[in-house]
């Protein structure tokens, strides 16, 4: 009884010192890419034929202001200005772009870092699932955040803007909210189209039947309806489809994925 009693002592220790180790090693990332973001800056420099990107400190120009600029010069109309309505908001912008670039960049680390601490608990077919959707899970989160950034976000926007301007009324827009919007619009559709992968996922583990996917298809898509709806700020209904026909479509891809591989193998 008592040797048990310190095994599972120490077991616990070790767990917590694992988890403990994985975490500051995650953070120790995300902190280092924030304080790249917030204190270099990126410009071009004419090397012979060729241009060269130079990495070099600049606390006012930093990165994070560079993406902000980039956004406001790209999804803006030509007639709105972003404006600070109270002190430090636009430093504020800044701290909230370089929080959500150091996540999206250290993605990688998180992944694998989660991975090497849950691996122990898994089978092998388990682990080799896992593995196999990484990279493609890479490309569908930037493929949703370049989709979003250059389709839903300009015609949301746009859209908005207009109706300001039937009633001609000047906009400005804050730019801590323009910014929190833009950035959470991409988080979600990087994270959204993840669903073939999370679908291939869930059945190959068998955590659910791969017969789950056609047999709930109609609530599936009263749900994804949902989602779309409460993800877009206006009341439009179009700009909603922008967001649920692409998870729609993602959705049919993941089953058909399923059903020609999985059933396929028996």
């Amino acid at each position: 009884m008592a040797s048990n009693k310190v095994s599972g002592e120490s077991s616990r220790k070790a767990f917590l010192m694992e988890l403990r180790q994985r975490i500051i090693r995650i953070s120790i990332a995300v902190i280092a890419i924030i304080s790249i973001c917030m204190t270099m800056s990126i410009t071009t420099f004419d090397f012979g034929d060729h241009k060269v990107l130079i990495l070099y400190p600049d606390i006012l120009h930093n990165i994070s202001s560079q993406i902000i600029s980039f956004m406001k010069d790209t999804l803006l109309p030509k007639n709105v200005s972003l404006i600070q309505i109270s002190p430090g908001q636009a430093f504020s912008a800044q701290i909230y772009v370089a929080i959500v670039t150091g996540v999206i960049i250290a993605l990688p680390i998180v992944f694998a870092e989660v991975f090497a601490f849950i691996s122990p608990a898994l089978k092998h077919h388990e682990k080799k699932v896992i593995k196999n959707i990484l990279l493609p899970s890479i490309f569908l989160f930037l493929a949703g955040c370049f989709f979003s950034y250059y389709v839903v976000i300009p015609y949301t926007i746009e859209f908005l803007y207009k109706y300001g301007q039937s009633m001609t009324v000047i906009s400005f827009f804050d730019v801590s909210l323009f910014i929190s919007f833009v950035m959470q619009m991409l988080m979600v559709f990087g994270f959204a189209y993840q669903l073939p992968l999370m679908m291939w996922a869930l059945t190959r583990t068998k955590f659910v039947k791969s017969v789950f996917w056609k047999k709930n298809f109609r609530y599936i898509m009263i749900i994804l309806v949902i989602i779309g709806a409460i993800i877009t700020p206006d009341g439009s209904g179009v700009s909603m489809w922008f967001v649920t026909g692409p998870l729609i479509f993602l959705y049919v891809i993941g089953l058909l994925l399923i059903e020609l591989k999985l059933n396929k193998n028996g």
